[in-house]
């Protein structure tokens, strides 16, 4: 994606334009419905904003600069203040990846209605990409990605405390191997998720 910037800086433009209106509304939709849920832990921490500068993560927005894939500011929130924790720290998590795909689609229609000579529908799909790809990335089961606790609200009680554990401990270690390129320059991510990738933005796009 970083080269994107020296073979055409419009293109690049408007794909880091898309990756804070991304990580934005990705962030917002966990601390919104955080707070939503009686936690007001986001809200005393600046995060039930739309404000970008609230909400992106260096690493994680250099990552999607550079192979495509990452991560806003992580929202911090309690689970003792929800009152179903095991429940509701699946839906905080969840609501990131589902805002996301809610603005890919909206931005589908939103193309289809300008027609295909409107130069704001010619770059719709350039964020309807990024929503997708930050979205389907974000829910595969790995510590710190939200898919792991998605994964740990859905499991039986005993079986969500050992995986969850297990994701503490080795989850950022799996989650950087999953990173690196191995075969042919392609990471074990990004062949596990293009897939699903391709098959939404096929509906959408």
């Amino acid at each position: 994606m970083l080269s994107t910037l020296f073979t055409n800086p419009f293109v690049f433009l408007f794909w880091a334009i898309s990756l804070v209106v991304a990580l934005t509304i990705h962030e917002y939709a966990h601390a919104k419905v955080a707070d939503t849920l009686g936690d007001p832990t986001p809200r005393a921490n600046g995060r039930v904003t739309l404000d970008p500068r609230a909400h992106l993560d260096p690493l994680g927005t250099i990552l999607i600069l550079v192979v495509g894939f990452g991560w806003g500011r992580p929202v911090e929130f309690d689970p003792y203040n929800l009152r179903n924790p095991k429940r509701d720290t699946a839906l905080i998590a969840l609501a990131g990846p589902a805002s996301n795909i809610i603005l890919a689609i909206i931005l589908s229609i939103l193309a289809n209605f300008l027609g295909a000579d409107n130069l704001i529908a010619s770059i719709i799909p350039l964020m309807i990409m990024m929503n997708i790809s930050l979205a389907i990335f974000n829910l595969v089961p790995v510590f710190p990605l939200d898919g792991e606790k998605i994964l740990h609200g859905i499991l039986p009680t005993e079986l969500a405390l050992e995986y969850s554990r297990a994701m503490h401990q080795y989850g950022t270690l799996i989650l950087i191997m999953l990173l690196l390129p191995i075969a042919g320059g392609t990471s074990p991510i990004s062949a596990l998720i293009s897939p699903a990738i391709s098959f939404v933005s096929n509906l959408l796009l």
